[in-house]
């Protein structure tokens, strides 16, 4: 593997944590009543490559399950994002 991929890897693992880990602390600051972290926080770290923590993290705290804008929007930026991760792996091994 590319050094350049192991970069990617890396980063992936640790956005997902990230957007997994804030999915898991609005969830706990809404329980207690305290201040929120707004919902464009939680989309960009989606759109930074953390949609799949942002999903797994509304799966498993059962938070955000009833916004339209992350059930139907969260599946879609993980679409584009498998497609440019996946458009990135065939040019790291192929070379195009």
């Amino acid at each position: 593997m590319s050094l350049l991929l192991k970069i990617l890897a890396a980063y992936l693992l640790l956005i997902n944590l990230d957007a997994f880990l804030l999915m898991r602390a609005d969830k706990r600051r809404a329980q207690l009543g305290r201040r929120r972290i707004p919902e464009a926080a939680l989309f960009l770290a989606a759109v930074l490559g953390g949609s799949p923590g942002v999903m797994l993290g509304m799966k498993a705290y059962r938070h955000k399950t009833l916004r339209t804008s992350f059930t139907v929007g969260m599946p879609i930026i993980c679409f584009f994002e498998a497609a440019l991760l996946s458009g990135a792996i065939v040019v790291a091994y192929i070379g195009v």
